[in-house]
């Protein structure tokens, strides 16, 4: 879908920063027009250091719609450069419930437009991002949403609350390809070792308590753990909006940190327009992920991994007909044995599991929105799920959806790859203690 009209220099003014991740610049409406009330634009960027790849997949090589070519909406939106969308609504949303994906309509923008923008927003963008990337203004397209931190309709209307948790991945791998060498992947997260090697290299101030599959558990009180962690330690897992506007969390990039006033600031803000002291909004949040089924739709998706990196990165090497590189210095006969098993496959097989796995990829790297206000007294016909908290004897309607659902890149194989190996061995070198020696 594509809207009419092109968004012009003199548009520029009526969109605010509102966030970032690696692949995108986020803006939020705030000018009048009834068509973009309670938008988002989602703008591409480039990164500055050319020698760097590109973090989003735009174009498709040969061996990728070989990979995707069965679903001809995907290869015809390679060519009017709306890929982002199509993957949202014709991969995604089968896995995830089309009721929680926003594919968005594509809408056509100026490259006055893009430069103004860019000049408008720098004072709100993070130093570290601002770096590394800027806004692509040769796009002559962006995509519109609506913004899942508001509720449709006014956004100026009743008071809104809305949670977005970078979830992770929620489970513990068991593929039979995971060497000797790295069975600790068995037993710790990924995200746990992850973060040993983040604080190390300076990437974040001290390591996070939580613990994905606490969030993914199915019980309530490890639900509840899990959040109260990632309000302790945010990072970029953990963000609140009130009324649209980003009140706790940073703003994108896992080196933020939350200053204990800001935290204090939030909890006020939180407390001012909904009522909710923090125990009470936990309870609101736990009950909620308990009771919807998001989670579970997530974790099945992020399941269709089930060889892990170090299995498909063989069927990858199958899918472009290269040499493999990792059989290449393998000595271990018993892996060996395996490896050419998985080199033996026939092609579809192959791109069958790393088609999985890259739309696994996607899912462990995704946002979740969850939007919460207080239902009227009285109301009962609501096109919205709600949730009734106890302790304050109130019912909320809420709505979820999934955020940043882009295709991963074929060629990122390599990177997964060597990222896995890097993250395991510093982990397994340190004994997973390095954050206790330094105090945390």
């Amino acid at each position: 879908m594509e809207m009419d009209g092109v968004l012009q220099a003199a548009d520029a003014k009526d969109w605010v920063y509102k966030g970032e991740g690696a692949a995108n610049l986020i803006l939020s409406y705030t000018g009048t027009s009834p068509s973009m009330l309670g938008k988002v634009l989602r703008l591409k960027k480039i990164l500055k250091n050319k020698s760097q790849r590109a973090p989003s997949c735009i174009v498709f090589s040969s061996h990728e719609q070989l990979l995707w070519g069965h679903i001809p909406e995907l290869v015809e939106s390679v060519k009017q450069d709306c890929l982002a969308q199509a993957y949202a609504v014709h991969v995604m949303s089968q896995h995830l419930g089309a009721n929680h994906v926003d594919g968005g309509v594509r809408v056509r923008v100026s490259r006055d437009f893009l430069e103004l923008v860019e000049k408008n927003v720098l004072s709100s963008r993070p130093a570290g991002r601002v770096n590394a990337s800027s806004i692509d203004n040769t796009a002559d397209a962006a995509l519109l949403i609506a913004d899942h931190s508001l509720f449709s309709g006014n956004p100026k209307g009743s008071s809104c609350i809305a949670v977005e948790i970078k979830a992770k991945c929620g489970f513990l791998p068991s593929s039979e390809y995971i060497s000797e060498d790295n069975t600790i992947k068995k037993q710790v997260t990924r995200y746990k070792m992850h973060q040993h090697l983040k604080f190390y290299q300076g990437e974040i101030s001290k390591t996070s308590e939580y613990n994905p599959l606490d969030l993914f558990s199915g019980s309530k009180e490890r639900i509840c753990m899990a959040i109260k962690s990632l309000f302790s330690t945010p990072q970029n897992n953990l963000r609140i909006f009130v009324n649209g506007s980003l009140a706790f969390g940073g703003m994108g990039g896992g080196a933020d940190s939350v200053h204990p006033a800001d935290t204090l600031k939030c909890l006020e803000d939180l407390s001012k327009i909904s009522g909710l002291k923090l125990p009470d909004f936990t309870e609101l949040l736990s009950e909620t992920i308990f009771r919807s089924e998001v989670l579970g739709n997530l974790l099945a998706t992020q399941k269709l991994d089930d060889h892990d990196i170090e299995g498909v990165i063989h069927l990858y090497y199958n899918i472009i007909s290269q040499p493999c590189l990792v059989c290449k210095n393998l000595t271990d006969v018993e892996l060996l044995r395996k490896y050419t098993f998985l080199h033996s496959l026939p092609l579809d097989k192959s791109l069958k599991i790393v088609r999985d796995f890259l739309i696994s990829a996607t899912a462990k790297d995704c946002s979740l929105m969850i939007s919460f206000r207080p239902r009227e007294n009285g109301s009962t016909d609501s096109e919205y799920d709600s949730v009734f908290l106890e302790s304050v004897k109130r019912t909320y309607e809420y709505k979820a959806y999934f955020l940043d659902l882009d295709v991963k890149p074929l060629d990122k194989m390599e990177h997964y790859f060597k990222l896995d190996q890097r993250i395991v061995n510093f982990y397994t070198r340190n004994g997973g203690g390095l954050a206790i020696s330094k105090g945390q």
